[in-house]
């Protein structure tokens, strides 16, 4: 499929930055030429990021955000808009998890999750959505395989990601005429510190270890994949044989798959 959208020159909002994943997605469509705005919760780690890219030849700045709070997302966005004068990407990554059974999690830990992986892509396109409809732009939203099937000990983190594609898919429906593109992307498991950084059912960083299925994939895999499904305007990217068997068997074979997921990560309930 030839190519429809070219990066050169646009400007790329992408929120968490400063961690593995958003620190590749950063670099690529910056060594695709686009301006970069990297935001980040961590602002002295992701203006230090925003100071590396600057010595790597790309085009940053960095700025401290909390996707959480609504009104820091706006006024995020005005500061870049003044500053570049539009946008024209924004990529949703900041993102955060837990391991912990649900009858061992703590309702808070429901809301802390909800709020940065749903709330917070959904402020930071409200915020953004007049500068990517006059600019025909695409708005790209780092979900998860967790997004269409069941994960054992992520209860929270899996409803935070089916709840983006509720919102997405829909959204996509509703500016189909306008030009705006939407890509969803389901990453499997991939070495980032999101899962160093997980929490416990008491809000509290977990310290167990992670159980995972499959091998995990780098962040600069994720990101190459990522930059060649927005140049094709893709709905939708699966990542890894593991993601693409996952959503094959939660479609037609449901009771199969939660057993054998079950099998492969019950340890996650048994600590």
């Amino acid at each position: 499929m030839r190519a429809k959208r070219d990066f050169k020159g646009k400007v790329a909002v992408i929120t968490g930055a400063a961690g593995g994943m958003g620190q590749a997605l950063s670099r690529r469509f910056g060594m695709a030429g686009a301006k970069l705005a990297v935001t980040d919760l961590d602002a002295g780690a992701v203006m230090e990021f925003s100071r590396a890219l600057s010595e790597e030849g790309i085009k940053s700045v960095g700025i401290g955000l909390d996707v959480t709070d609504e009104s820091a997302c706006r006024r995020t966005m005005d500061e870049i808009k003044k500053r570049f004068g539009r946008i024209d990407l924004l990529i949703n990554n900041a993102g955060i998890t837990h391991r912990s059974a649900f009858v061992k999690t703590n309702p808070a830990v429901y809301r802390r999750v909800m709020d940065v992986n749903y709330f917070g892509p959904l402020y930071c396109t409200k915020a953004a959505f007049d500068s990517l409809l006059e600019n025909r732009g695409l708005i790209i939203v780092i979900s998860s395989i967790a997004g269409f099937a069941p994960l054992l000990g992520r209860t929270g983190y899996s409803a935070s990601k089916h709840a983006l594609h509720g919102l997405f898919d829909s959204l996509r429906a509703e500016v189909k005429e306008s030009g705006v593109g939407i890509t969803l992307v389901c990453p499997g498991f991939t070495a980032t510190n999101i899962e160093q950084n997980a929490l416990g059912g008491d809000g509290c960083p977990t310290t167990h270890p992670q159980s995972k299925v499959g091998r995990s994939a780098t962040p600069e895999s994720v990101a190459e994949a990522v930059y060649l499904a927005a140049c094709k305007d893709k709905r939708l990217l699966v990542l890894s044989t593991v993601g693409r068997l996952t959503r094959l068997m939660t479609r037609s074979f449901p009771f199969l798959y939660e057993w054998l997921m079950a099998r492969s990560l019950r340890s996650e309930l048994e600590r």
